[in-house]
């Protein structure tokens, strides 16, 4: 097989295109499903992701300020920001790690698993509604031998 210039080997064809705008597409809706159930709901998606990344911390119940700022891809800083906003609604409580005084537990209240757990159903529901639809792109790409990899 003969090798192709580098700059061809970057570009994409029209299906590539398609795939990609489909699956932000897909996303979107369900990005836009999930705001509107949250705020339905009285939160913010940012609450709801909070409570859903607490609940979701692998092993534990409860999750630290560092680990939430990951889940959300947000600074640290916002994260306690966030947190303080959930606390004064009663969604979520703050604990100090009784191996660690450094780390701070973020701990769901009753309240909050409540509102998780209606809006973890709904998404859940959505979620089986897009099966099939909701997929990730299948782009190909180059090797650096110029040979086409899937």
């Amino acid at each position: 097989m003969t090798r192709q210039p580098a700059a061809s080997r970057s570009l994409l064809d029209k299906q590539d295109f398609e795939a990609l705008s489909d699956f932000r597409y897909q996303l979107r809706r369900f990005l836009r499903f999930s705001e509107d159930a949250a705020h339905n709901e009285g939160l913010t998606v940012q609450q709801y992701l909070l409570m859903l990344h607490i609940r979701g911390c692998a092993g534990k119940d409860w999750a630290s300020i560092g680990e939430l700022a990951e889940r959300l891809q947000a600074k640290q800083h916002g994260v306690v920001a966030l947190v303080n906003r959930c606390e004064a609604a009663g969604l979520v409580k703050r604990k100090a790690n009784p191996d660690d005084r450094r780390i701070v537990e973020v701990h769901l209240l009753a309240k909050g698993e409540r509102f998780l757990n209606r809006l973890a159903m709904l998404h859940r529901s959505e979620l089986e509604s897009l099966r099939g639809t909701f997929r990730v792109a299948r782009l190909t790409a180059f090797n650096d031998d110029g040979a086409e990899r899937a």
